[in-house]
């Protein structure tokens, strides 16, 4: 792993691999105690939040004062939006090289959310360090939307962990491979 901090990215799919579905509910209509707890775990670790600017503006819209989301440092990847910024706590990076750049300092780890097209593009330049796909027991088929790895090239991982969640949820945690990992396979 390069740089000074951890780039996880977190995407909850359909087990077929879709990042929702036409008039599928929050969370694909699962919330349960556990993934409640995961979640609760998560926030409250040390990170900044990164997302793109969709995700921003979504999340940004729901935020109330002193919520944990708007507490937390964040980072929006945007060469379309302006500062200042509306939501508190929120950097402007106007590049994937700025994040890149933003990896490579010091700091707390780094954890995208949401974000599917900035996650896609992060893969694709091997800056996601750790993937972790909290996969949702349903088959969308048709009513799908937002193919999760559509368009990526090949990409190497090990499985790092799994956990089962609320009897139905597997979350599944991947590392990248290093190359000299991939070819000792």
């Amino acid at each position: 792993m390069s740089g000074a901090r951890q780039l996880t990215a977190d995407l909850f799919v359909s087990l077929d691999g879709f990042a929702k579905g036409e008039n599928a509910p929050a969370f694909f209509g699962c919330l349960g105690p556990d993934l409640q707890r995961w979640i609760d775990t998560e926030q409250a670790a040390p990170h900044v939040v990164v997302m793109g600017r969709v995700t921003y503006e979504v999340m940004a819209s729901m935020a109330e004062p002193g919520d944990a989301m708007t507490r937390v440092a964040k980072a929006v990847v945007s060469r379309t939006l302006r500062e200042p910024l509306v939501w508190e706590n929120t950097r402007l990076l106007a590049s994937d090289h700025a994040l890149a750049a933003l990896k490579d300092e010091p700091g707390d780890p780094l954890r995208v959310i949401g974000s599917l097209s900035l996650v896609r593009r992060l893969m694709g330049r091997s800056l996601v360090d750790r993937l972790r796909l909290m996969v949702f027991p349903l088959v969308l088929g048709a009513s799908g939307r937002e193919p999760v790895f559509s368009g990526l090239p090949d990409i190497d991982l090990e499985l790092l962990r799994t956990e089962v969640l609320d009897m139905r949820l597997v979350l599944l945690e991947y590392g990248r491979r290093t190359p000299r990992e991939a070819t000792a396979r």
